[in-house]
């Protein structure tokens, strides 16, 4: 490979942005400064008002392989992801089958070696009945394990309380959990088809799915959580009251309980049903106006320490039943950056922020190595940030393999430019250049 150069670019790194260059020899970062081209063959690209960022680092994916492929794979879904600036993803075990034991982990690796634009790591999936398969995960070869503490795509419930703390007790690995308390849910449910029969409208949905659902389960892991000693993650956040479970009082490096929200819960509310029906339906699901503010609250003063996607594509014609049958989740790699980026133009972030919450907090968290910043000697997994270029997001732009995007008719003031991966321009201005192949990613553990 050719040595790159990034000249004159807004460099967001460790809360501060600086005007600078950025050398990048075979697959790493090799000098930040005021730099002139080494060699004749560099290629020199002019970075000229655009932001240098690291590129995202996405915690929770669905993309759907092996045994869903009809909806998504490693490979169409890592490209989008791609395009939007994200660098690196871990993906979650409810494919079909489920990756509940090593050598079915093992083959999702062996198959995102073979076709993944992205860096990549899985998580390993906890079962009612698997504690002896969790305990021969290597945590310094894994991301770490994930528990479905509520029902959700997938049938992975967990919820033996026995079983629970076992795991909690005994696993060196960090414990990334879906928190949703199932007998609430069941009860919401009930009453609803009670009062709509069959035709329940979307709007139900955070009713039913509710608020005190996701608190009881969230406040259960907590408090088992600091009882054993385990490391704990609680994914997507979706509640205001939930954010009070949490804590900034120490640095991220040190805290045992850690938070995740995700862009479509800093995006849409409950408001939005009536426009998006069934395209917005999550698990858990979008709530009201204060729950989103409540949110960004909590994500701005580091009670919430990463942002994530939780893409998790189905087909357009899935999305089109009824709410009962219409599974939840969408796809979202594409377009999360440039949504936050959206939402910094609307006074809700700062770009240091961003950054931190999307590439650097979640190489701490992980103890990822040598990614998730911009500093010389760590891989060269850099993005492009065009803050003012409009542009709308429309069927003809979207590279998801089901083809259709809730932001859909979202006018975006900023655009991703250019991503690298490894030190390869992967993409360009709309195009890929270059077929990269990402890495398995390694831990500091």
């Amino acid at each position: 490979m050719h040595p790159i150069l990034i000249k004159n670019a807004k460099i967001v790194n460790e809360g501060s942005i600086t005007q600078g260059d950025v050398l990048i020899v075979a697959d790493r970062i090799a000098e930040i400064g005021s730099i002139s081209a080494k060699t004749g063959d560099t290629k020199i690209i002019d970075a000229d008002g655009h932001y240098l960022i690291p590129g995202m680092i996405d915690d929770q994916v669905h993309f759907r392989e092996p045994g869903l492929t009809h909806k998504a794979t490693i490979e169409t879904e890592s490209r989008a992801a791609v395009a939007g600036g994200i660098t690196t993803f871990i993906e979650m075990p409810n494919t079909v089958p489920q990756a509940t034991t090593i050598e079915l982990l093992e083959e999702k690796f062996a198959r995102a070696k073979e076709t993944s634009w992205a860096n990549y790591s899985f998580m390993f999936g906890g079962t009612n009945d698997n504690l002896t398969e969790i305990l021969k995960v290597d945590p310094k070869k894994v991301a770490g394990l994930k528990l479905f503490l509520g029902s959700s795509t997938g049938n992975m419930l967990v919820d033996n309380p026995k079983t629970i703390e076992e795991i909690f007790s005994k696993s060196k690995l960090l414990i990334s959990v879906h928190c949703e308390d199932e007998a609430t849910i069941k009860k919401n449910m009930e009453a609803a088809l009670k009062k709509f029969g069959e035709d329940i409208p979307i709007s139900e949905h955070p009713k039913i799915r509710s608020a005190e659902a996701c608190y009881i389960s969230s406040s259960k892991a907590i408090e088992l959580a600091k009882k054993t000693g385990a490391r704990l993650h609680v994914f997507h956040l979706s509640t205001e009251k939930e954010t009070h479970l949490f804590s900034n009082k120490k640095p991220l490096s040190e805290k045992k309980i850690t938070a995740e929200v995700c862009v479509h819960h800093l995006w849409f509310t409950d408001a939005d049903y009536a426009e998006k029906g069934t395209k917005i339906k999550w698990n858990p699901a979008v709530k009201s106006e204060k729950d989103r503010d409540g949110l960004w609250k909590a994500l701005n003063d580091d009670r919430i320490d990463v942002i994530a996607t939780d893409h998790a594509p189905h087909t357009a014609e899935e999305k089109k039943n009824v709410y009962n049958k219409a599974p939840s989740g969408g796809p979202l790699v594409q377009h999360a950056l440039e949504a936050l980026f959206e939402m910094h133009h609307r006074g809700r972030i700062s770009v240091e922020k961003i950054v931190q919450k999307t590439a650097h907090n979640p190489a701490i968290l992980f103890q990822i190595e040598k990614r998730g910043y911009i500093k010389e000697g760590y891989k060269a997994d850099l993005v492009l940030v065009d803050p003012n270029a409009p542009w709308t997001v429309t069927k003809e732009n979207i590279d998801y393999k089901c083809g259709w995007s809730p932001f859909e008719g979202t006018t975006f003031r900023s655009r991703i430019t250019h991503t690298f991966i490894n030190g390869v321009l992967a993409y360009e201005n709309g195009k890929f250049p270059n077929r990269t192949h990402g890495e398995r990613i390694t831990f500091n553990r």
